[in-house]
């Protein structure tokens, strides 16, 4: 299946390069120069990703916030940017990547090697499996009701029921697949539905035993097991370290509030931790926080700093891929919590950097960081 990408622009020169390097990471592209035309497609057809040029901000302000009103899944977003010290407010206005203008092609291949690698993610995950299995369900003014399943994924599942649905409502339900080996109870949104009963639902809160349990049972019984190349950022460079995170120098960084795996190889060894992007600069790197809650979780990043003290740099090599577009900040926020209230007697300054990393410029963050790297006292 082709991934499907709408870009609004009147650059030509832009548009030209785009049209030859996205369809080379298996993204198909339509262009509007005209604000009107483009979001009337839009709201015709589903796009996994849209670019906007930002050189009428106004317009591409508009356009972003379509997206935000999109009652199904809201396609990753990627800004063109002339400016460079307009890219901060841009991120916080929505934006998950940003671009440089003016382009060339090797600059638009590296800055779209992780927009092809979260699409390619996302659209694992949201793979559909067809499945007939009997489903129950509690609708928000607690009428239990029965269903069929029609086809189940990682996030989510289409069911038929005897009457329509109301799209935004919440309900309960619970399934069992047919071969008994995963058994789902939990919460649910209706992303959409069909008079004649036809309903898609978006899960909410699985557990994570079940969320590990589905997503092995989707993963085999679609063929899409582990991920391909097409889904990673090789050759990133680590500049930065401790306990609570790193600083990765990539030209093509995934976007603040992604969860992102890192793996690190060296020979017959490969170590792997998972991460949040807490700050992000376009074309340069990205801050990753590790997870600290549980034992394991500590135990993954233990593994990874000893496997880099371990082994000679030239043996080692780091590859970042995307876990999803945003994480689960219950992982992170608790650590957080704790560090601000004064429960942890580790200090970390790169950790704290990276937390308020977002609210600065990338010149004041990056000149931070070269502080910390020499020793110096850091400027609160």
């Amino acid at each position: 299946m082709t991934l499907l990408a709408l870009l609004v622009s009147t650059d030509d020169s832009a548009s030209e390069i785009l049209g030859r390097v996205l369809p080379a990471y298996g993204i198909a592209v339509e262009r509007f120069s005209d604000l009107a035309t483009a979001i009337d497609r839009y709201q015709q057809q589903r796009f996994d990703t849209l670019i906007v040029d930002f050189e009428d901000p106004k317009a591409a302000s508009e356009v972003l916030e379509q997206s935000r009103l999109n009652s199904g899944s809201r396609p990753v977003t990627v800004a063109l940017v002339g400016e460079r010290a307009r890219a901060r407010d841009i991120l916080r206005g929505g934006a998950h990547f940003v671009l440089y203008k003016p382009l060339s092609e090797p600059k638009a291949k590296a800055g779209l090697r992780a927009v092809a690698a979260l699409l390619n993610r996302e659209r694992r995950r949201a793979h559909r499996v067809p499945v007939q299995a009997p489903v129950e369900l509690k609708l928000p003014d607690n009428r239990a009701v029965d269903g069929i399943l029609l086809d189940l994924s990682e996030t989510g599942m289409e069911i038929l029921t005897a009457e329509p649905q109301v799209p935004g409502s919440l309900l309960q339900f619970c399934f069992q697949l047919t071969d008994g080996s995963v058994t789902v109870r939990a919460h649910g949104q209706v992303a959409w539905a069909n008079p004649n009963g036809q309903t898609g639902v978006h899960f909410l809160d699985l557990d994570e035993p079940t969320r590990t349990q589905l997503k092995t049972w989707v993963q085999a019984a679609s063929g899409t097991n582990g991920a391909g190349a097409e889904e990673t950022v090789p050759h990133c460079k680590l500049t930065d370290l401790s306990l609570g995170g790193c600083y990765l120098e990539s030209d093509s960084p995934f976007p603040e509030h992604a969860l992102v795996d890192l793996c690190l190889k060296t020979g017959e060894i490969a170590v792997h931790t998972e991460g949040l992007v807490r700050v992000a600069h376009p074309g340069h790197g990205m801050g990753v926080e590790f997870p600290s809650r549980t034992p394991e979780q500590r135990a993954r990043v233990g593994d990874l700093i000893g496997l880099l003290r371990s082994s000679p740099e030239s043996m080692l090599e780091l590859i970042v891929s995307p876990r999803a577009l945003l994480a689960d900040l219950n992982q992170f926020e608790h650590a957080a919590e704790l560090a601000d209230a004064g429960a942890s007697d580790v200090e970390d300054p790169l950790l704290e950097l990276l937390r308020r990393g977002s609210a600065l410029d990338e010149e004041d963050f990056l000149a931070e960081l070269r502080r910390q790297r020499s020793g110096e006292s850091v400027a609160t």
